[in-house]
């Protein structure tokens, strides 16, 4: 038995979580739960009057998209506390009012009228302003860091008793028939998986874990696969499970699990774990279930209190924020996408293929605008830039930057910069991913505007390699110098070598002064030589000179 259980656990695989993008993947998808007030009421002319309150962190974007192209008549009231510059891409149907502070902190880009009012500040004067404006409030929402906001078409008030115009304390149970979905964007789910893609051999297991320093206590999950699965559910010491659409699922978890049919059954505890570490969770997991692979293993952070899960995968089932039958989800707002061309020249009339390749030595002007809703007219600031080579080991470079001169008339929602591409000359990569952050400013207010990316093919001048440089030392001097010494004694040597033994006059010997005093014992046999006609003067005086030498000589032998 010891040895199978071994051979189990080493058998088992886990897997370490990565953070999620927009907080979903195949498996799971994380979404925080609105929290307010709700009241049946509407006003006169059948318009519901709706609050939303939205509150950023710094770690959060500034920009965010409402769509309520499909919401009912109502009167929408949008404030903020956030003392950031925001930006709001805002879609309303003709039935929809908007209203916002007249120092509001929001810029709305919108083909709809947005109408600015002296608001209070606090919730309750301005639940106070709306009742004493439209004759009540049908709801009051707060929404942390929201992403994009959307009509729903549902209608929240139905599970309200008919009648009631007081904005009271909402129910849990009636967060999912609320009339706005909410994606945020703050990460707030860790997820991986250990199982081999597209395996469905064995039942599959699901893990879902909440670090005790979280402050999620409600969570609402709905199981949308219908293949057999085993569950574990683990949170600090209070969290709340309630589980929707129920199908043939195993489950275990260390907190109270209560299931949302039209019985509410509710189970104690059954998983003995205090900690939350992910290995030893998610052994416990294989380990009860009697595993080997795990199918999705997810942590899940947010300062909300509750939050929404929807767990497994089915190509056939839509995922919902809602166990109940809703018609389609309307389509997302638009974006307000950045774009950047490249130019070769400083006219911006020559763009620059991404394919054609730059000599390291040029200089790239770029041109950064947005595509803006309505007809406001936006300044974009370019905060910084950088490059980062494309390949197994990426290199990153931030990239300096030179603004160009370009008018709101000939460059509106534009913005020119220029480039210097010299930094990269000593790189190898020639393929590279420039990238700049811009902020949107309006009014000498400004906001995070995003990040724009754009390749370009980068390749390196070629210079010639330098002429080496020899380095002489201290030692090589003295050396040249004694070698030349050397020579210069074995030349003189040489010439004295040959002066001795062949009797010849050195150079400086030369002329019949030097050889009259010389006194050598020599006797020179020298032939008398036909002489011109008309010597010149100093021939005739060399000529002369040299008989009288000849003549002396026999003389002298004689005395």
């Amino acid at each position: 038995m010891e040895g199978h259980e071994d051979w189990r656990e080493a058998s088992q695989q886990t897997c370490v979580p990565e953070a999620v993008k927009d907080n979903q993947n195949a498996w799971i998808s994380v979404r925080e739960m609105p929290s307010g007030c709700w009241a049946n009421f509407t006003t006169q002319d059948n318009k519901e009057v709706h609050i939303l309150s939205l509150n950023f962190s710094l770690e959060a974007s500034s920009m965010f998209e409402i769509n309520m192209s499909t919401a009912r008549p109502m009167h929408l009231i949008i404030t903020t506390d956030s003392n950031m510059t925001l930006f709001c891409a805002l879609q309303v149907n003709n039935d929809v009012s908007v209203y916002v502070p007249s120092d509001s902190h929001i810029t709305f880009y919108s083909s709809n009228a947005v109408h600015q009012k002296d608001l209070p500040t606090s919730n309750e004067d301005l639940q106070r302003w709306a009742t004493e404006e439209f004759g009540g409030v049908t709801s009051f929402t707060t929404i942390q860091n929201p992403r994009k906001i959307i009509s729903t078409e549902r209608e929240g008030t139905r599970l309200l008793p008919t009648g009631s115009n007081t904005c009271t304390a909402e129910n849990e149970w009636q967060l999912f028939n609320h009339y706005l979905a909410v994606e945020s964007n703050i990460p707030m789910l860790k997820s991986c998986s250990s199982t081999v893609p597209n395996s469905h051999t064995q039942k599959e297991l699901y893990i879902v874990n909440i670090p005790e320093d979280v402050s999620i206590r409600h969570v609402f999950v709905q199981v949308i696969t219908k293949r057999k699965i085993s569950l574990l559910l683990r949170g600090p010491p209070g969290t709340m499970w309630r589980i929707f659409d129920l199908q043939d699922t195993s489950l275990y978890s260390n907190n109270v699990i209560l299931l949302a049919t039209s019985m509410k059954h509710e189970f104690p505890p059954t998983l003995n774990i205090t900690t939350d570490d992910a290995t030893a969770v998610q052994k416990a997991a294989l380990d009860h279930f009697k595993a080997s692979t795990i199918t999705s293993y997810s942590e899940i952070r947010t300062k909300r209190t509750m939050v929404m899960l929807v767990l497994g995968k089915n190509d056939h089932i839509t995922v919902t924020d809602a166990p109940t039958e809703t018609p389609p989800s309307p389509p997302s707002p638009p974006q307000m996408p950045l774009f950047m061309q490249l130019y070769t020249s400083p006219d911006y009339r020559s763009p620059l293929d991404p394919n054609t390749k730059v000599q390291s030595d040029k200089r790239i002007y770029a041109e950064i605008s947005a595509q803006i809703f309505g007809e406001i007219v936006l300044t974009i600031k370019v905060i910084n830039c950088s490059v980062r080579s494309k390949g197994s080991c990426p290199v990153v470079r931030d990239m300096p930057f030179r603004p160009e001169v370009c008018s709101s008339t000939v460059c509106p929602n534009t913005t020119r910069i220029s480039f210097s591409l010299e930094l990269l000359q000593d790189l190898a990569s020639t393929s590279w991913d420039l990238e700049c952050s811009v902020k949107f400013c309006f009014n000498e207010k400004c906001g995070d505007g995003g990040r724009v990316k754009r390749n370009m093919e980068v390749i390196q001048k070629y210079i010639p390699p330098p002429r080496p440089c020899i380095d002489f030392g201290l030692s090589a001097v003295l050396g040249i110098a004694f070698g030349g010494f050397l020579i210069g004694v074995l030349l003189i040597g040489a010439l004295w070598f040959i002066k001795i033994r062949t009797g010849y006059p050195t150079g400086l010997e030369v002329g019949s002064t030097a050889a009259n005093l010389s006194g050598c014992p020599c006797t020179l046999t020298s032939k008398r030589q036909p002489v011109s006609t008309n010597p010149s003067p100093s021939e005739n005086s060399s000529a002369n000179a040299s008989i009288g030498s000849t003549q002396s000589t026999p003389t002298s032998s004689m005395a």
